[in-house]
């Protein structure tokens, strides 16, 4: 039973899996306030062009 317990707290394998899956989760996260704000200044962008190209159609 010692050498069981012995055993597992050696064991690193299950703490390499957690940190490869929250380094993956801080990536995800990154990626996705960026696309937000990527999207957020793009739609602004295209906004002020379709309101220019309104006015030279009058």
């Amino acid at each position: 039973m010692t050498k069981f317990i012995s055993r597992f707290a050696k064991d690193e394998s299950g703490a390499t899996a957690i940190e490869y899956g929250l380094i993956a989760a801080l990536i995800a996260v990154v990626i996705i306030t960026v696309l937000g704000t990527v999207g957020t200044n793009l739609n602004a962008r295209l906004e002020e062009v379709s309101k220019g190209l309104e006015k030279k159609g009058e």
